[in-house]
């Protein structure tokens, strides 16, 4: 039975990379799961089953975290030594603070009708190509050990995804869900 790895990377067997193949990710992690799901395991003694279930909540976590860009980033910091949510202001450069400020208000001023679509997904566009920037961003200095910077860019991400979760929350309130 595979020992668990202190290491979500190591756990599946992938590199540690930011760039993950998130098809081989799943893959694995089903297989691992069909081989700690408790109907393989009835035969076993009480602790090998109990160890099973361990794996099993494991992977669950180490999947759940990998699969998620900012999460995957955010333990990519961690395991690197970084406190990913430890905010120092030189983290937040002032072009970040105002990109920030423009982004909201332009979210904040529009209707609170249906005819704010056209600017909502105009505004949504805008943030996916700032999100697939900044993942890059973040890959190339994790590529490039420059931690720091992937800090920096860890906390521009996490911006980016709030405001973005924010934006479809509009959307949907727009469409009475």
């Amino acid at each position: 039975m595979q020992s668990i790895k202190k290491n979500f990377f190591e756990f599946f067997e992938l590199s540690e990379s930011y760039d993950l193949d998130i098809e081989e990710l799943s893959e694995r992690y089903h297989e691992l799961q069909k081989e700690f799901h408790p109907d393989k395991n009835f035969s076993e003694t009480e602790a090998e089953k109990m160890r099973s279930v361990q794996l099993a909540s494991f992977a669950n976590e180490a999947y759940e975290t990998l699969r998620s860009p900012l999460k995957r980033a955010a333990y990519i910091l961690t395991i690197r030594g970084y406190d990913a949510e430890l905010v120092d202001q030189s983290d937040l450069g002032m072009d970040l603070l105002i990109e920030q400020m423009r982004l909201r208000e332009t979210l904040e001023e529009l209707p609170k009708d249906e005819s704010a679509f056209p600017d909502l997904e105009k505004l949504k566009k805008e943030v996916k190509e700032k999100l697939r920037t900044k993942q890059s961003n973040f890959a190339l200095d994790a590529r490039e050990e420059n931690f720091v910077n992937a800090k920096k860019t860890f906390h521009e991400l996490q911006f980016l995804y709030k405001l973005m979760l924010e934006i479809e929350e509009n959307e949907e309130l727009r469409l009475d869900y």
